[in-house]
């Protein structure tokens, strides 16, 4: 009878929980509605200078700025208390800071000896901490900072100047510096390498390459293992110090790395990861080719290589590429030395499981990475130094998935070829060391 009765008033008591909530979310939505309703009345904007949210911003802040400084001196504002402990309120000051809504003026309470230091909007801070991510996002969006000083200005009618943007993107330098010295997985199945050039104003505007290498780590998620600025061309010399660098931070093996056909480049990896298979990209190749022939050709000379890449067997593949020099040779010499040359590096994929060959026959995995960093790039058009171009490339690269769908879909996509890494290398795969 007991137990009954014990339910019954745990019933009971869910029950008034839920109906205390429901209560005060019709409250909430009620006082909502009356705020809404007199603003309308009054002719006052939702958003905007002396916008609804705006003045609903401010008294929050200013609430809780008093709350903080009633904590801080142990009594409430205007009791005798405050003549006996030594510290005392001392008026206020008013300031205006910057936040999502736009400018908001407060006014924040002092205390006698100044030891008061609120943190929810501390001494001299200006902008709210939205307002920071909001300009990096931008920022990694491409935006310059006159582009973004003109957004706040529009948008929040905030008066934010570009050194002020500059200043707030530089925070993203020390966390920049961590990641790129971050230790690495003992061993990855594949590593993509590839290099985008960016516009740098040195003296004069010079083209200036970024070394990206990007891998697929056991579990099948993106790792982007670090971000490199090299001096003039793309070169193999580079990609070596590059990889020892990778290699010194604990990638003991690679399985495959995955690369354009800079001449040089196989050496350098092998030099490396002597195990290492070394594939050219497919898509490399490709736009190769297409830069010695006419652009009213492209889509025929495509169609004519698709089925030496698709070819079940190495055998095959060369089978259909002498059909392709019989045919284009004549008129495109350049394009059948171009793959004569990548041969030796283009077929090792041909070898291994088709569901290797699906995610490894072309650098598609890194090229969607390097196609949001030419946007933020291009956006700019060129960059004072090296610092600037890499934080912009940074943060493209820190907003590439901000949902954690991507990630999702990268799992899905590689765990039948990474079943397939594990039989083909038998043995060399292990379980992430990070």
């Amino acid at each position: 009878m007991s137990t009954v009765i014990q339910a019954s008033t745990e019933i009971d008591l869910e029950d008034a929980a839920v109906a205390r909530k429901k209560s005060e979310s019709s409250t909430d939505r009620e006082l909502v509605a009356r705020l809404v309703d007199q603003a309308r009345a009054e002719g006052v904007e939702l958003v905007g200078e002396n916008g609804l949210l705006g003045r609903l911003t401010k008294l929050v802040l200013e609430s809780a700025l008093e709350g903080k400084i009633t904590d801080h001196l142990g009594y409430d504002k205007h009791e005798r208390a405050g003549s006996e402990t030594g510290n005392s309120r001392n008026g206020t000051r008013s300031k205006t800071v910057i936040t999502d809504v736009g400018p908001v003026e407060i006014t924040v309470p002092r205390d006698r000896d100044g030891s008061f230091e609120p943190k929810i909007v501390r001494k001299r801070q200006r902008r709210l901490s939205g307002v920071d991510e909001m300009v990096i996002s931008l920022a990694a969006k491409g935006l310059t900072t006159g582009e973004i000083s003109a957004h706040l200005a529009e948008v929040y009618g905030a008066e934010v100047s570009k050194q002020t943007i500059s200043t707030i993107t530089d925070k993203v330098l020390d966390g920049m510096a961590e990641w790129q010295n971050r230790p690495l997985d003992a061993v990855y199945p594949v590593i993509f390498i590839d290099a985008i050039h960016v516009k740098l104003r040195d003296g004069q505007v010079a083209n200036r390459p970024v070394y990206v290498a990007m891998a697929v780590t056991v579990d099948g998620e993106r790792d982007i293992l670090g971000l490199w600025a090299g001096d003039g061309g793309e070169g193999a010399k580079f990609w070596l110090h590059v990889l020892t660098e990778i290699k010194n931070r604990g990638v003991a093996d690679a399985l495959m790395v995955v690369c354009d056909g800079l001449k040089g480049l196989p050496q350098a990896i092998e030099t490396v990861w002597p195990q290492a298979v070394v594939q050219t990209c497919v898509v490399h190749l490709l736009r190769a080719s297409f830069r010695y022939a006419a652009r009213q050709h492209w889509d025929a000379i495509a169609k004519a290589l698709k089925p030496v890449y698709t070819a079940p067997t190495e055998a095959a593949a060369l089978e259909r590429f002498y059909e392709f020099a019989e045919v284009w040779g004549g008129k495109y010499p350049a394009i059948v030395k171009l793959w004569e040359d990548a041969w030796a590096e283009f077929v090792p994929f041909l070898n291994f499981d088709t569901e290797i060959r699906r995610v490894i026959c072309s650098t598609n995995a890194i090229e969607s990475v390097n196609a949001r960093i030419r946007r933020a790039v291009k956006a700019r058009g060129h960059f004072p130094n090296e610092q600037a171009a890499l934080k912009c490339v940074y943060m493209a690269i820190m907003s590439l998935d901000p949902t954690g769908k991507g990630r999702k879909r990268w799992i899905t996509r590689w765990k039948a070829a990474l079943n397939a890494f594990a039989i083909t290398f038998e043995g060399r795969l292990t379980p992430t060391t990070r």
